[in-house]
Order: C-alpha cells, then structure tokens, then sequence
C-alpha cells in the first residue's frame, strides 16, 4: 500500500512538470484518478481556455472597431489644383465644383517663420505689414519660388476644403507651366506630397485649360489654346491628346500690373502698389484704343513731396503702359502658329483660337489677337476657372495622360 501511494505521487509530480511544458510540447497523456476510471484530456482543456480567451480578445477589440464598409460608398477624396502666381482654385471632383478660389499669397513673422495668414486675408496686408510680419508670393512666373512657405499655404487650403480633422488623405491633381524643369516638377510634387496628398500627379495647364473649355483633346484634330495666368503664358496647339507645338513666355497678368506701377512712376511721379494696379487693370485696362476714353481716380504717395496724391488716370494711359507685355505674347502666338503642321493649320483656320486664364479677361485682348493673327479668336467661357476645371476632369483620364507623357518623352 505504501508503494503504491509512493508511485502515484512520482506520476502526478511527472504529470504537472508536463502541465508547464504544455505550451511547447504537446502531451497526450491522461491523468488516471484514483477513485474511478474517469480520465482528463489536459491538453483539450488548455486548448479550450485559449479559445475562450482569443474569443474574448476579439470581441474587445471589435468593440472599438469603426466599419468602414458602407455599400455603395466610396471613401475616396480627389481634387484638381490649379496653383497659381496670382490666385489658388481647388476643383473637388466628389462635389463637382469649385470649392475654393483664394490669393496665392502667404504672411509670415520674420523671425519665428510662422504662417500667421493665408489667402484673402494675407491679400489684405500687401504693402501694410509691420516690419516683423512679411507678405509674399510663394508662387514666381508659375513655379515654385520658396518651397516650405508653399507647402505651408498648400496645407492650409487641403485643410480648408476637408477640415481640421481629415482623416482619408486626397489624390491631387497639380497644374504646372508647359516649361518647367525636371527640378521644378519634383517641387511641386514633394509640396503636395508633404502638404498631405495621398497621390500627386501633374499635368500642363495648357491641356488642362483645353479640357476645362470644353475642347475634345482626344479627337484627331488640331486645337490651339492660349492660357494666360498670373505668372506665364502657356500656347499650344493640341491633338489626339498629346501637345504637338508649344510655347511658354514668362509674361502673363502680373507683368501687366508691375507695367502700370512702372509707367504712373515714370509718368505722374506717384508710387502705386500692386493692389492698387490690379484694379486699375481689371476696371479700365483694355488691349485696343476704346471709342470713349474711360478714367479712375487711383492715390499713391508723390515720390516729389513725399505726400499721398490722388490721381485721375484714363484707359488710353493703362493701353500705352501694358502694350509691350501684350506684343510679346502675341509674338508668341505667332512663332507656335508658324511650327504648326500644316494639317492642324487648317484646323485650326476652322475652329479658330481659345483663350483662357485671367490674363486674357483684359477687355478686347481677343479682338487684339484676332487682328493680328487673321484668326477666330474665342474668349472661353469660364476663362478664370478653366484650368482648374480640366486639373479635376483630368483625375478621370489618369491612364490616357500617363500613355501620353510616355510617348511625348
């Protein structure tokens, strides 16, 4: 009896050491009681408490889990960008529409470097700010000039349009000169990038002005588009998609305006800002002599007396000061139309030129190229807006212009 008592203790002691080692070594032994014949599977047991507690696990953890499986619904975010010298319009493709059209302008403290206004508001300070505080212009002749204040501003308008608090990042469609560098395309993309897009992807403002006016690119047809934007000019003559001939000239809205601070100077003796003469371009600018004479009063500071002036001045004034940047364009229009095929000449005989971009809002600037080119020359209808509106279409068509950068290059 006493043996026997000893051997069982020497097989319990055997049977919890192989309890411990449970986890890496898998026992099959069953545990005989005393009392009976009933036997226990240990291992089913252990397995059996595992499963309850990954089961556990599971359903906690399932507790805070957000689905984000609603049928028929996508969660998916793409805009077009058209970022300008001048002014930034964003194109929300879900929404269709224009979501956001604001200054291309950025105030920020001197010292620390913080972004303390973007848009319309930092417009506002122009020529206003204190010492401590600068407003610029991120954006020179269509590309990037300062690199982390356009990241900054590009942020910002993400934020604007999808909140503080987005979660899903946005595919971006970027517009970008006809003309730029390797260098310049890659600061565009790691500004978007940085800024929070998902996905960049580039495409010329020419096409995408094309595309927002309405024009069928795709078609084996010549199509010539002048665009002309704050910062520069972008001509093209397009077909079947790709660009055949094209010119881009660093003279658009903004030289326009730095004419007429230039000629008041030199004419009155009174300095303007550039406030200040972009009003006078959008009131009474005009590209051809006009039949009745128009005038604004304008003020500035007398660089004689040193004392703020009123000043009335006429259209036939703001003419005389713009004309060279005006010559220079169409000069550009010429030598594009000149290289042109002479198939998608005749095209473009029947259908005439489109003009877009806020450059060309300027009164009687199409009749100017009409008269100098012998052409028919179209205003589009949303000249302002249609960069953007082909930036947004062309999130659409990512395959066709991804085939035809490849085959331009």
């Amino acid at each position: 009896m006493y043996l026997k008592r000893k051997m069982m203790r020497n097989k319990k002691r055997v049977i919890q050491k192989n309890r411990v080692n449970s986890e890496e070594v898998q026992v099959e032994e069953r545990i005989e009681v005393e009392e009976g014949t009933q036997e226990l599977p240990i291992q089913a047991e252990e397995n059996d408490i595992k499963k309850g507690d990954v089961k556990k696990k599971m359903k906690k953890k399932n507790r805070f889990k957000f689905n984000m499986s609603f049928p028929g619904f996508k969660f998916q975010k793409s805009i077009g960008i058209d970022l300008g010298t001048a002014n930034t319009l964003v194109y929300d493709k879900q929404k269709e529409k224009i979501v956001l059209n604001e200054p291309s302008v950025v105030a920020i403290d001197r010292e620390t470097k913080k972004v303390l206004a973007v848009g319309k508001e930092a417009k506002d300070m122009l020529g206003k700010t204190p010492d401590h505080i600068m407003a610029v212009r991120p954006l020179r002749e269509g590309v990037i000039a300062d690199y982390d204040i356009t990241e900054a501003m590009i942020k910002y308008f993400i934020k604007k349009v999808f909140g503080k608090y987005n979660m899903i990042l946005p595919e971006v469609m970027i517009c970008v000169p006809i003309e730029v560098t390797g260098v310049e395309k890659r600061a565009v993309l790691e500004a978007a990038i940085s800024a929070g897009a998902k996905r960049a992807y580039l495409i010329e403002e020419a096409r995408a002005a094309a595309l927002g006016a309405g024009i069928d690119i795709s078609a084996p047809e010549g199509n010539m588009i002048v665009d002309i934007g704050g910062g520069s000019t972008d001509i093209a003559v397009i077909s079947l998609g790709g660009t055949i001939v094209s010119k881009s000239i660093r003279i658009a809205g903004n030289n326009f305006d730095e004419d007429i601070i230039k000629y008041i100077k030199r004419r009155h003796n009174l300095l303007i800002g550039e406030k200040t003469a972009e009003e006078i371009k959008i009131k009474i600018g005009t590209a051809l002599p006009l039949e009745v004479d128009e005038t604004m009063i304008i003020k500035g500071r007398d660089l004689m007396t040193g004392l703020p002036k009123p000043l009335e001045i006429s259209s036939s004034e703001i003419l005389d000061a713009i004309k060279d940047s005006l010559e220079a364009i169409v000069a550009g229009v010429k030598q594009v139309l000149e290289k042109t095929p002479p198939e998608l000449s005749a095209d473009i005989v029947d259908k005439g030129i489109v003009m877009a971009g806020g450059g060309s809002m300027i009164r009687n600037f199409p009749e100017l190229l009409a008269k100098n080119t012998l052409l028919n020359v179209v205003l589009a209808d949303n000249a302002l807006e249609s960069v953007v509106l082909g930036a947004g279409l062309a999130l659409d068509k990512l395959d066709v212009l991804r085939k035809i950068e490849k085959a331009e290059r």
